[in-house]
C-alpha cells in the first residue's frame, strides 16, 4: 500500500509539473471523480472481506456471489457514466466529450478490482493481495508518465491511467483461477443479500469521498483557471496527508468491528493519525519551499505559504476517514446523513466564495465541525456499559 501510495503520488506530482496549473486542474477534476466512483470499489471490497473472514467454510458460495455482483455492478456504472458524458463535462468544464466518456471506460477495471481484493484480503492471501496493490499503483507511474510526456494533455493522463488499473485486475483473475470446493451454502450469501450489503458501504463511503473531492469540482466553476489550478496543487498535499495514515485503517478495522475493543482502537487510532497530520503540518509549514517542490514547482509558487493550511485539511479529512470506517465496523447507518449535510453545506457556501483562501476556509470549517459531531456520536454509541455489551444504536 506504501508503494502504491508513493507511485501514485509520484505520477501526480509529475503530471502537475508536465501538464501546468490549466490542464492539470482538469486532470485533478477526473482523478476526484474517479475517486469517487471508486465507493464502489471499496464497498464491494469490505463486503467481500467481512464476509469471508465472518463465515470461511462458506467461501466458494461467497467469492462466486462476489464476482458475480462484481462484474454487473462495474458493467452497470460504466454504462451510467457513459450515459452522463455530457454532465460530466459541462460540471468539470473539459471542453471535450472524449475525455469525459473516458472516465466510464477507467471506472470498470477500477470496480473489478474491489471485489477480488476483497475476496484475497477475506481469505488473508496478503502476498497476493500485495500484489495487487502494488499493480495499482506502479504501473500508472509508469505509462501515464510516458504517455503525458508524448502528449502532455488530461487525456494522455486518463489514459494512462486506465492502462495501469487494467494490470491488477488481471493479477486478480490469474490468483482467483483455481477452482474450489463446493463448501456450505446459505441463503444470506445471496446475490440480492451481498448486493444489498455492497451499497450500504458504498453509500457511506460515497458520502465521505464526495465530501473529500466536492471542492476541486466548485473550484473549477467559481476560481479562474489559473487559481483554479492553483488549488488543485494544493490538493496534492492534502491528498498525500489523507492517504499518508491508510495503513492504520488497515490494522484498526477488524479491531473495530469487536465491541469489546472499539473505544480503545478508536482512541488510539485518532491519536495516531492526529500526530502523523501535525508532523506533515509542521513541516509544510517550516520547509515551505521543500514542500512546493513535492506539490509541483515554482508554477504553484504563489501558494507556497498556504500549504500548511493544505495539509491541516489533509488532517482532518484522515480522521473523518477513519471515522467513517469506524462507522461501517459497527455497522452505523444515520451518521452517513451527516456527512450528506455538510456536502450540502460545502457546496452552498463554497459557491459563495470568489477566492482560494474563501473557499479553503469553507472547507476546513465544514469538515472540523463534522469531525466534532461525528467523534462525540461515535463515542457515545460506543461507550462502555455495565454488562459491556454494545449499546444498541443505527447511529
Amino acid at each position: 500500500m506504501a508503494i502504491m501510495n508513493v507511485s501514485t503520488y509520484g505520477f501526480t506530482m509529475i503530471a502537475a509539473r508536465v501538464l501546468g496549473p490549466r490542464s492539470y486542474g482538469a486532470l485533478a477534476s477526473l482523478m476526484a471523480t474517479l475517486l469517487v466512483i471508486t465507493v464502489l470499489q471499496l464497498g464491494l471490497q469490505a463486503t467481500a472481506a467481512r464476509r469471508i473472514a465472518a463465515e470461511p467454510t462458506h467461501v466458494a458460495q461467497i467469492e462466486r456471489t462476489i464476482l458475480g455482483v462484481t462484474y454487473r455492478a462495474a458493467l452497470a456504472l460504466g454504462v451510467l457514466l457513459l450515459a452522463l458524458t455530457p454532465v460530466l463535462n459541462s460540471l468539470l468544464r473539459l471542453d471535450s466529450y472524449a475525455t469525459a466518456a473516458l472516465v466510464s471506460v477507467v471506472s470498470i477495471p477500477f470496480t473489478i478490482m474491489g471485489g477480488q481484493a476483497g475476496i484475497l484480503q477475506g481469505e488473508r492471501r496478503w502476498a497476493p493481495l500485495a500484489v495487487l496493490y502494488l499493480l495499482s499503483g506502479v504501473p500508472r507511474l509508469v505509462i501515464g508518465t510516458a504517455l503525458i510526456l508524448v502528449s502532455p494533455t488530461e487525456f494522455a493522463a486518463l489514459i494512462g491511467t486506465g492502462i495501469g488499473a487494467c494490470a491488477p485486475v488481471i493479477a486478480g483473475w490469474w490468483f482467483l483461477r483455481r477452482p474450489r470446493a463446493e463448501g456450505a451454502q446459505s441463503e444470506a450469501h445471496g446475490f440480492r443479500r451481498v448486493m444489498a450489503e455492497t451499497f450500504q458501504n458504498s453509500q457511506v463511503l460515497l458520502a465521505f469521498f464526495a465530501l473529500s473531492n466536492v471542492d476541486i469540482v466548485i473550484a473549477r466553476n467559481v476560481l479562474t483557471e489559473h487559481d483554479a489550478g492553483l488549488y488543485a496543487g494544493g490538493l496534492i498535499l492534502t491528498k498525500a496527508v489523507l492517504f499518508l495514515p491508510q495503513f492504520v485503517i488497515v490494522v484498526a478495522f477488524p479491531s473495530m468491528a469487536d465491541a469489546g475493543q472499539r473505544r480503545r482502537t478508536l482512541s488510539i487510532s485518532l491519536a495516531a493519525v492526529a500526530v502523523i497530520g501535525v508532523a506533515v503540518t509542521a513541516g509544510a509549514a517550516l520547509l515551505s519551499d521543500l514542500a512546493l517542490v513535492f506539490v509541483g514547482g515554482d508554477s504553484y509558487s504563489e501558494i507556497a505559504q498556504h500549504l500548511w493550511i493544505f495539509a491541516v485539511l489533509g488532517t482532518v479529512l484522515a480522521m473523518l476517514q477513519l471515522l467513517t470506517y469506524s462507522v461501517l465496523a459497527r455497522q452505523g447507518q444515520r451518521s452517513a446523513y451527516l456527512v450528506w449535510g455538510a456536502l450540502v453545506a460545502i457546496v452552498g457556501l463554497g459557491l459563495a466564495t470568489s477566492t482560494l483562501r474563501g473557499l479553503l476556509s469553507v472547507v476546513i470549517g465544514v469538515d472540523s465541525a463534522l469531525l466534532l459531531l461525528l467523534l462525540g456520536i461515535s463515542l457515545y454509541v460506543i461507550r462502555p456499559t455495565p454488562d459491556r455489551e454494545p449499546v444498541p444504536s443505527h447511529r
